[in-house]
């Protein structure tokens, strides 16, 4: 095979693969053109034809479209150049699919209905920008008053959550719980609150007046409870509530009635809200951070106890 040598479209399709019917498709189109044609009328390809059609396959089966093809074998692009940006645009896509099967994951394993999977599926196509606008309209919302304190917005903000490309079906779950909780009202109310508390390190009024020996023992208690999988709204909390509450009460010179235990869960909320606490729980989940069991604060659980009570 050399320069001069000529092929019918036969040897072509031989050569590369392709059917007789898809090169003529593409002589056609003017992709790949015939270089002469025989007496008898017959298309004819040189050696540069038959490059030009292997080089056309080869980027047709990278999934490139055919117009973009003709500006590389015209040289009006290089292969570089195309291939860079089909590299990208994949990666787009991957990312959608990696998200895509994250959220049937997710919906398989909980037995999403169809209003809950619609849902995931919306807020998961956000792009990365408009979750980045989703996080920071819920900061501004929040924390964007004058009088907010700015080294609380920067404590928040420094622990922005941002779903990575390729979630879990953890991660998954937790945003969309989270994009749900950034936008309701009161718990922006109730984050402003506790978030002074958290990023001054204050320590709350019961604390100091209870003093460091009970308090101490509350949190070895509460802590105990929760290594052993005890649920604050279950019934074997109630002997660990019962004497927390009666030792509270002894100090406080108080009755230890469904009106105590409701003051003890108001104080206790105001730096440790159960649904502020969970807010950074999914942040931990979604940025893919390791959950450290001895700083996950006792003070959610002890709250919900108090409440579960005193519902009851």
């Amino acid at each position: 095979m050399d320069a001069t040598t000529l092929y019918s479209i036969g040897e072509l399709s031989r050569r590369t693969g392709l059917p007789v019917r898809t090169i003529r498709f593409y002589s056609d189109s003017g992709v790949v053109a015939p270089t002469t044609r025989s007496p008898a009328g017959y298309r004819r390809y040189d050696l540069d034809a038959l490059r030009r059609l292997e080089l056309l396959r080869t980027l047709r089966e990278l999934g490139m479209d055919l117009a973009t093809i003709q500006r590389v074998l015209d040289r009006e692009l290089s292969v570089a150049e195309v291939a860079a940006a089909h590299a990208d645009a994949l990666d787009v896509q991957i990312r959608m699919l990696q998200l895509r099967r994250s959220v049937l994951r997710v919906v398989a394993g909980r037995g999403s209905n169809p209003e809950e999977t619609k849902l995931m599926h919306r807020l998961t196509q956000l792009s990365g920008e408009e979750r980045r606008r989703l996080i920071d309209d819920f900061m501004d919302g929040t924390f964007g008053t004058p009088a907010a304190d700015p080294a609380v917005a920067a404590m928040v903000r420094a622990a922005t959550p941002d779903l990575p490309d390729d979630p879990s079906s953890e991660q998954v779950a937790a945003w969309v719980e989270l994009a749900e909780l950034v936008g309701d009202e009161d718990f922006r109310a109730r984050m402003r609150r506790t978030a002074v508390y958290q990023a001054a390190g204050r320590i709350l009024d019961i604390e100091s007046e209870a003093g460091e020996e009970l308090m101490e023992f509350t949190r070895q208690k509460v802590a105990e409870a929760r290594e052993s999988g005890i649920d604050p709204l279950g019934d074997r909390a109630a002997p660990v509530i019962d004497d927390l509450v009666r030792r509270f009460a002894e100090v406080f010179a108080r009755t230890p009635d469904a009106e105590f235990r409701d003051w003890m869960a108001q104080q206790f909320e105001e730096a440790h809200d159960p649904r502020v606490d969970r807010y950074w729980r999914l942040v931990w989940i979604v940025n893919g951070w390791q959950v450290v069991p001895n700083l996950i604060p006792v003070y959610p659980w002890l709250i919900q106890a108090l409440r579960s009570d005193r519902e009851a």
